[in-house]
């Protein structure tokens, strides 16, 4: 299979925030991308209607078959491959301001939630699995202030950094979890 371009592409965001704007649903390309993500971290399938699975309200049924949602699909299916380097957030390009880029994370992560919740394999909510989702909803829940653009950069970096890592964490858990009731039924 070939990979799809990296998420952090510009022309990425722009293309799926193009689609969105005529679209109807009334989701960022972060949090859209988020919802996918957190679908298929825990275990779902983005294959056919996927913006139903994600209880989004279709008007246009040749939405989900559009460049930009084809390539965001892709984009995310990736992500949960094996060596893929890991999840990458779709956020606008660094060259958009601090502020655009954290409040998309905050949506990102707020998607990543409500895919994560519709996703068809129960993590058992234990220890760290636990800890994380909380701690992803304490960003999904956050009021941003900016007051050092230097340090504010750094923190956004290393929220950026856990996310990635917590989703990561997630995804190993939910493989595990996935795995073991295999072996039980077999």
């Amino acid at each position: 299979m070939s990979r799809s371009p990296s998420s952090s592409s510009p022309s990425c965001h722009a293309d799926v925030a193009r689609t969105l704007a005529t679209s109807g649903l009334g989701i960022s390309p972060s949090e859209l991308h988020g919802s996918l993500s957190g679908l298929l971290c825990a275990g779902a399938s983005a294959d056919g209607d996927w913006l139903s699975r994600l209880e989004l309200a279709v008007d246009d049924a040749d939405l989900v078959n559009s460049p930009a949602m084809q390539t965001l699909r892709d984009i995310a299916r990736v992500q949960f491959e094996p060596d893929s380097g890991g999840v990458d957030p779709l956020l606008p390009p660094a060259g958009r301001s601090l502020e655009e880029r954290a409040q998309a994370l905050v949506e990102w992560c707020r998607g990543f939630l409500g895919g994560f919740g519709l996703g068809d394999v129960s993590v058992a909510m234990g220890g760290s699995t636990s800890e994380v989702l909380a701690d992803l909803g304490t960003i999904a829940a956050s009021n941003l202030t900016f007051d050092d653009e230097a340090e504010d950069e750094r923190a956004f970096e290393d929220v950026l950094a856990f996310v990635r890592e917590a989703v990561a964490l997630l995804h190993r858990e939910a493989r595990e979890r996935t795995l073991t009731l295999v072996r039980r039924l077999h």
